[in-house]
Parts: C-alpha cells; structure tokens; sequence
C-alpha cells in the first residue's frame, strides 16, 4: 500500500512538471510574437545581437485607416503623390544587415532621417529577435511636397509678397526644385534653386541656386561630402557665392541711405576625425577663403559718408571641432505635437586664418571665431540651453569687426500641453565693419516696432513667452496653438546713421500658431498683435505681424 501511494505521487509530480513545462514552453512561444516581451535596446547590445532584415514601412500622406483622412479629396491626394523611394530611406540609414546592433545608431539614423522636409517623421523599431538576430522595422510618413505658395507676410510695419511653386522631393529621391518671386523691402527677386541631401545615393550634398533680383543678382554653389553622423571620419566641400546688390542703412525704420556692394565668396576645405570616441568626437579642418566685398554709390547717391571701405582677404585657416554626443528628444516645444530633436551637449568650435598680400589680398590679418554651446537640465522638466560665438579680424594689433553674441533659451514645461519660454540675447560688437551694423526691430525679435528701428554697435533682447498647444487639429491638415508675449531690448553704441538711441524698447502681445502637418518643411505660421509701450510719436500703436519660422 505504501508503495502504491508513493508510486501515485510521482505521478502527480511528474504531471505537474509536464505541465508546467507545456505551459512555460506556450508562454515563450507566445512571448517570441509579441512586441512587448521583446528585448530592450540595451539588452540586445548586451547579448551582441547583429541585424537581420530591415523592413520599411512607407506611409503615404494621409492615413486612410482614420475616419477623418479615409474621404475623396485626400485619397486623390495619396494616389497622385510619389513615395519616398526605399533606397533613398535605406542610404541614409547608419545600419545595415549583418552590423552589430547599436541603440546609439539606431537614435541617430531616426534624426538624420526626420531632418528630412519630407518626412513628417521617422521611427525605427525592433520587429522581431530570434538566434542572436534582430529584425528592425523603419517607418516613415510622407508629406505633401508639391507646393504652389502664395502668400502676404508681414513683420516690421512691412508686408512681404511670395509667389513660388517647388518640389521637395522630386520623383520620390529627396531632390528638392523652387521657383520663387519675392518682393519685400529691399527688392524684387525672381530665383530658382535645386538641392540634392544624397547625391547619387551617396553622403555627398549639393545645392545650386540663381536669382535675378530687381537690384542685381546673386548666385550660390554647394558640393560638399559633411560630417554626415557622429562617427563620420571625413569631410571635404566647395562652397562659392556672388551677388551685386544694393544695401540701405536705417534709422527709426526708415531708410536713410544706400549702396551699392559686389561680393564674392570661395571656400573649399577637407576634414578629418578618429570618430567617436567615449562620447566625444573631434575634427580637424583646414581650408582656403577668398573673400572679396566692392562697395559703390548707387545711381541716386545719398551721404556718401556712408560708403564702407573695400575688403578682399585671400586666407588659408585650419580650425577645430568638439562635440559631446549628447540629444534629446521631445514634443510641443518648438514644434506643435512633432517630435523634435534638440542637441543639449557640448560642443565647441574654433578656427584661425592668415590673410597676406602674398596671398592676394589687400592687407595683412588674422580672421578668427569661435563658438560654443551646452544645455542644463531637460527638456521634460526645465532646461537651459546656452551658446556664445565670437569673430573678427587681428590687423596691425587692433581688434577689427569683431562680434560677441551670446543666446541662452530657457524651457519650463507646465504640462504637455504648456510651457514658459524665455530667451535672453546679447551682441558686443567692436570696431565694426560700416556694412555690418547690429539693427534691432520688428524683424528680429522686437515685435512691437517697426524692421531696423535702433541701430548700434551694441544689442540686448530678452522675450517671455506662455506657449499653449491646443488638440484643434482643422481637418487634420493644421495644428494650432497660441502665445502671450513680452519682449524688451535696446542698442547701445555708435550708429552710423548718426540717429540716437531711444533707450529700453518694450512691447507686449499676444498670437496665433499654425503649423500645417500635411506639407513639407517643419515652418509655423505666426499671426502676432504686438503693441509698443515705448518708442517715437510715429510708430503705430498696434503691430500686425504674418510670417513663418522654424519655431513657435
């Protein structure tokens, strides 16, 4: 009896070790498709995993899965645009079939991608893990990028006619064709401009762009291989520029003298880095600059006082780069409800020329800049996010057109769906070149007054501003948001109009943010009420400003 009831617990043992096998066996089973169960990123580096398949998953402009995309007008739409085509997705991935698995490059293949105008974003994920492999899924969203524009902006007390119509990704291979009209205050300008991210498939970019302008016209040449990723060892580029036109000095917003200057510009350069190394990567470039400025007075000469001297520097330059490999990447910042990729490390840059007569130019200096930024914080709570930049020229021992700037923006997150945003900017500017004033108006910061209203050698703004992002999505083809806005800024120094300064300038307002989710490029439309509390009798009483920019 004894032996048959031990014999019958065995059993029921052996039954449950059976059971529990099947049932652990099921769970792996059901655990090796399901996407929640798979490996992080970092445990799939720790376990050396190596990439398998990389699938793309291309998503056209509008999502017909959702009720309110899924109607006639943008199904036509869908039909009639061109999707990106998966090699040029696949170029400028940092991944490829066989390569050790990397969170690092994967986060940075999806910036390099959704720097693209058009994608409205890019993800990468992993789809499957399995004998070491990892499978990795790229997902893209088009946007519209056949665009004809017309549009009325207006800042500065000034309005801004544009007429174009581009293309921003031509046949699906992210080659960009614009035609554009423009007549603002300076001039009437008719352009055009092709630019290619990838040539040939390749890291090499080029850009090419001609206007023909009511006051002269200009020309612009880029053929360049840049240091496309963190790890990039080489970098090698021409650059060439031209343009005739004419310059107008301004005082209180008003015009108050011209000339007329021819200029010309040449870089090429090569660069090198050992790549990135403990989180830090550093280069070294060295190149030659032909920099050549004419100046002239105008058919309807006015104060000829104001002519700057000619300036033609011929200079070889070597210079310095380091960067930390440091990003974030967040949402309703700058951006409404887009994913935004801000770089919040260090990073410093430096470069130092020679100009000779023996190389062609027309005095002997020493051109030098150099720039650096860091951030404190997150951009999840609160953030600080600094850069300086500093150039100018050594000649006969004095310090010539030399410019300090300095920038610090400050992000408060109240919620997802708000924050406070302050910026505060400086710029010190010595022995200036007469071309190069530091102007302050509604067209750069101070949005109560009218485009150039002081004029310095010196310039501080600060800006507060409470940034509200709404759920209005109007026929899912626009977000909205708003702002209320202070701005206070003043110049110090000599102005070359002879005008004086009229002290602290502030104004305050409120305004409208639009930012089309369906076209290309990542612009927000600003409709802004500024209101100034300070300035002369003829400036008016409410300022009106359209226009669009890269942020909110």
């Amino acid at each position: 009896m004894r032996h048959l009831c031990e014999h019958a617990i065995f059993r029921r043992s052996i039954a449950r070790l059976a059971a529990a096998f099947l049932g652990l066996s099921c769970a792996c089973v059901f655990a090796a498709t399901d996407d929640t169960s798979l490996p992080t990123g970092a445990e799939l580096e720790a376990a050396g995993a190596v990439i398998g398949n990389i699938r793309f998953e291309r998503n056209n402009v509008f999502d017909l899965s959702e009720p309110g995309e899924n109607n006639a007008l943008y199904r036509l739409a869908n039909r009639l645009h061109v999707l990106t085509r998966e090699d040029v997705i696949r170029q400028q991935m940092l991944l490829r079939p066989g390569d050790s698995y990397s969170v690092r490059l994967v986060e940075e293949s999806e910036r390099i991608l959704r720097a693209n105008g058009y994608f409205y974003d890019a993800r990468i994920h992993v789809a499957a893990y399995q004998g070491g492999a990892v499978d990795l899924v790229v997902t893209t969203r088009d946007v519209w990028t056949l665009i004809p524009g017309f549009s009325i902006s207006r800042k500065g007390g000034e309005n801004r006619l544009r007429a174009s119509l581009s293309e921003e990704n031509l046949f699906g291979k992210g080659r960009r064709v614009k035609l554009a009209f423009v007549d603002d205050v300076d001039r009437e300008s008719t352009s055009l401009e092709y630019a290619d991210r990838n040539v040939g498939d390749s890291w090499w970019s080029l850009q090419a762009r001609v206007a023909d302008n009511s006051d002269g016209d200009s020309q612009y040449f880029s053929l360049q291989r840049p240091f496309y990723a963190l790890n990039t060892h080489r970098s090698v580029g021409l650059n060439l520029y031209a343009n005739d036109a004419e310059t107008r000095f301004y005082e209180l917003g008003d015009e108050v003298a011209e000339y007329r200057v021819e200029s010309r510009v040449a870089t090429v350069f090569y660069g090198r880095s050992a790549g990135l190394k403990g989180g830090w990567v550093r280069r070294l470039r060295a190149g030659l600059t032909f920099d050549e400025h004419d100046f002239s007075m105008t058919a309807t000469p006015q104060f000829p006082q104001f002519l700057p001297a000619d300036r033609k520097l011929v200079y070889p330059w070597i210079g310095i780069e380091v960067v930390e490999d440091r990003f974030e990447t967040t949402r309703n910042h700058d951006q409404i409800a887009r994913t935004e990729d801000f770089y919040v490390g260090r990073r410093f840059t430096a470069q130092l020329g020679i100009a000779s007569r023996a190389f062609g130019s027309d005095r002997s200096a020493v051109p030098f800049s150099a720039s650096a930024s860091r951030s404190f914080g997150s951009l999840e709570s609160r953030a600080f996010l600094l850069r300086s930049s500093l150039h100018g020229r050594l000649e006969s021992g004095d310090v010539v057109n030399a410019l300090w700037q300095m920038d610090g923006r400050y992000y408060l997150k109240l919620s997802d769906k708000s924050l406070i945003y302050t910026t505060l900017s400086a710029a010190l500017g010595e022995d200036l070149d007469l071309d190069q004033p530091l102007s302050l108006g509604g067209d750069n910061g101070l949005r109560g007054y009218p485009l150039r209203y002081q004029v310095g050698d010196k310039r501080v703004l600060a800006t507060a501003e409470y940034r509200y992002f709404t759920n209005w999505y109007p026929f899912r083809l626009v977000r909205v948001g708003g702002a209320v806005f202070a701005d206070v800024g003043r110049t110090f120094g000599d102005n070359p109009a002879g005008g004086k300064s009229l002290g602290w300038l502030k104004d305050v307002g409120i305004g409208l943010r639009f930012m089309p989710t369906r076209a290309s490029g990542r612009e927000v439309v600003h409709l802004d009420l500024a209101f100034p509390l300070d300035g002369d009798p003829s400036i008016d009483t409410l300022q009106i400003l359209l226009e669009s920019k890269r942020s909110f």
